[in-house]
């Protein structure tokens, strides 16, 4: 990009504290109309705070921003809305009992108390022409896939003139059709004179869509990539860690046996506190030495899978056998102690209590029995040899072990797992979106504990909606579509393409 251009978008000298925690320091960021701007950097590192000061949710404690040249102070996100600056988020903010041109609607100012809503109508369909966006403006948003709820958000910001777009991980909840479409579209608003900054730790993904990278360690700017194409995805993941990445060897399966099987297992519908389908005649099995991975797009019965096998929820049918014994009636307490190790999806929600110390975060589970107590009664001394031994050996990054579970990075609250569900040597590991939000380093240390689990003879149920991940690992893929099982592949035979048509509800024909 040339100095003699104006950009969209400069932020000079940008700083924010919180406390001690100097969360960014001097940050400078340019952006140009047509520019495809990649934020990289590790957990922590200071991207979302940087993004929250430019919609408005953070004031700087120090710099300026200018738009098109113009000084501008952003308050909030109307400001930043009134300023040409959407953001996508990774959570979509929409109200599924409306329609799509309801929740295009909101908040928009009337016309003499009257919403001009024809005119509305033709906006959205100049958008849909101009980007490929198109979606019918009277389908409720419950109706709407998940890809399409993501298009919504995103014309949502187009709707409001947005002339500078910022997505958080935008592709975390999409099929590889899903995502290759959004890239299209991100594209054609490039070319149209949009700047977008697009965050991700999928480094593949930076160098398929983006024009320019800028990194971030520790709250400062550590480099400037002018051109993606001159770099590498490993030189990419080093600018972000600040040393080499060797990504971890898996040996070839030497299965022995079944340690987990699912069989015809059907759960009840309307259960599902969480939205996702329930399951129907779903049939799995892990092998000892193996890690089986289930792919799908979020809300397809995965969770469900995980809760089931976790003991916080029944089957209506089929049968649960874990380690080779049959679960009549499944408990987490029942399941702990036929070896099963839990890696939740939800961290702090279900994994960890954020109010706690991490120590006693970490030996929850096992408090009410040894090593930790005996007749009732805490061993202290047993519990912070535990505690300090784990957290040498998974690295954990804390003050001390009594510190607050919740004031811990993404990467650590998962190491904190980790080290408590991989100390007892589990038979068999449930893994749900163990990598979700962590960059690649963090990502790289949980594959490596996964590989060694898999050595070691133990199962692993790994399931991610991040396909790279699941390749990666995985010896077997099963591929879930409202609650079924829709194939299982030999990672031999499996492919993104393949994958991805199962994941969109294709069958095992179509998709081979």
């Amino acid at each position: 990009m040339t100095s003699a251009r104006t950009p969209l978008l400069c932020m000079r000298g940008m700083s924010k504290s919180f406390g001690a925690v100097r969360a960014n320091q001097d940050v400078d960021l340019v952006l140009y109309a047509g520019d495809v701007l990649g934020l990289l950097g590790e957990n922590g590192a200071g991207k979302t705070t940087l993004m929250n000061m430019l919609f408005g949710t953070y004031a700087p404690d120090s710099g300026a921003i200018e738009i098109e040249g113009r000084p501008v102070t952003i308050s909030s996100s109307a400001d930043a809305l009134a300023l040409g600056v959407g953001m996508v988020h990774q959570h979509f903010h929409l109200v599924p009992r409306l329609t799509v041109l309801d929740n295009l609607m909101i908040g928009r100012p009337g016309n003499r108390g009257r919403l001009d809503r024809s005119g509305a109508r033709q906006k959205l369909e100049e958008i849909g022409d101009r980007f490929g966006l198109r979606l019918d403006p009277d389908e409720p948003v419950s109706a709407l896939a998940i890809g399409e709820q993501q298009r919504l958000e995103i014309v949502k910001a187009l709707f409001r003139d947005a002339r500078m777009l910022i997505l958080d991980e935008p592709t975390a909840v999409l099929t590889p059709q899903e995502a290759d479409f959004l890239f299209d579209a991100l594209r054609a608003m490039a070319g149209d004179g949009l700047g977008i900054i697009f965050i991700s730790h999928k480094l593949y993904e930076v160098k398929a869509i983006t024009n320019r990278a800028m990194i971030m360690r520790r709250g400062k700017v550590t480099a400037t990539v002018d051109d993606i194409g001159s770099v590498s995805e490993r030189e990419l993941g080093e600018l972000m860690c600040g040393h080499e990445i060797v990504p971890p060897q898996k040996a070839p399966s030497e299965p022995g046996k079944v340690l987990l099987r699912l069989k015809e297992v059907t759960t009840a519908p309307g259960a599902e506190a969480s939205g996702g389908a329930p399951l129907r005649e779903v049939s799995l099995e892990v092998r000892a030495g193996e890690v089986l991975g289930i792919a799908g797009v979020s809300g397809n019965g995965q969770l469900e899978v995980a809760e089931l096998i976790a003991g916080v929820r029944r089957q209506t049918a089929g049968e649960l056998n874990v380690t080779g014994e049959i679960v009549i009636y499944p408990s987490p307490r029942a399941i702990q102690d036929l070896r099963v190790g839990r890696i939740p999806e939800d961290r702090l929600g279900t994994g960890l209590i954020s109010s706690l110390p991490m120590a006693d975060s970490m030996i929850l589970p096992r408090v009410h029995a040894a090593p930790f107590s005996r007749y009732g009664v805490l061993d202290r001394a047993r519990i912070q040899d535990f505690v300090e031994g784990q957290v040498e050996r998974f690295d954990i990054k804390c003050a001390a072990i009594d510190v607050r579970t919740g004031t811990l990075s993404g990467g650590n609250l998962q190491k904190v797992l980790l080290a408590r569900e991989l100390a007892f040597d589990p038979l068999v590991v449930l893994a749900a979106q163990p990598t979700r939000g962590l960059d690649v380093g963090a990502a790289q240390f949980v594959h490596e504990r996964f590989l060694e689990v898999r050595a070691a003879g133990g199962a692993i149920l790994l399931i991610s909606e991040d396909l790279e991940e699941l390749f990666l690992l995985s010896d077997r893929i099963a591929v879930m579509y409202e609650g079924r099982v829709m194939d299982t592949l030999a990672i031999e035979e499996a492919t993104v393409r393949r994958v991805g048509m199962l994941m969109a509800g294709a069958s095992s024909e179509d998709a081979a």
